[in-house]
């Protein structure tokens, strides 16, 4: 199976070894920054180291097909197809969870939020999903 390339016969950028490790560290920071600014430099100190060690998982594990696969250089069709249907099962788990919780809240006097608007968010954006991709060809 042949890797999709722009006009150039060059990978996308964010299909390059660097993409993963460089958005890792880039998460990380954003965390730090995050619990800097909470008044929680300690666990924003811990949780860059995290957010750096999986970058280093990707940078240098590119020996492994499934480290490729999750990190872009190393993908195909069927690591497309693989992505997609893990995207749709973490959906539907996530949006199983976000209509518990929320039953559950109203169930113990809340109001439910902010599950509700969690789960009005999930259900319009796949509705808009299910429209653009029915009529974008």
């Amino acid at each position: 199976m042949q890797m999709a390339t722009d006009r150039g016969g060059k990978r996308p950028w964010w299909r390059s070894r660097w993409w993963m490790p460089l958005f890792s560290v880039f998460l990380g920071t954003a965390v730090l920054v995050a619990f800097w600014v909470g008044g929680s430099p300690r666990e924003g100190l811990y949780g860059f180291a995290v957010m750096g060690g999986l970058g280093l998982v990707f940078l240098f594990g590119s020996r492994s097909e499934t480290i490729r696969g999750l990190g872009g250089p190393g993908r195909d069709e069927r690591w497309a197809h693989i992505d997609i249907l893990a995207t749709a099962v973490s959906g539907l788990v996530l949006i199983t969870l976000i209509i518990a919780l929320w039953l559950n809240d109203i169930a113990h006097g809340g109001d439910g939020n902010p599950y509700g608007g969690l789960a009005a968010v999930a259900g319009v954006a796949y509705l808009v999903s299910v429209l653009w991709l029915r009529f974008r060809a």
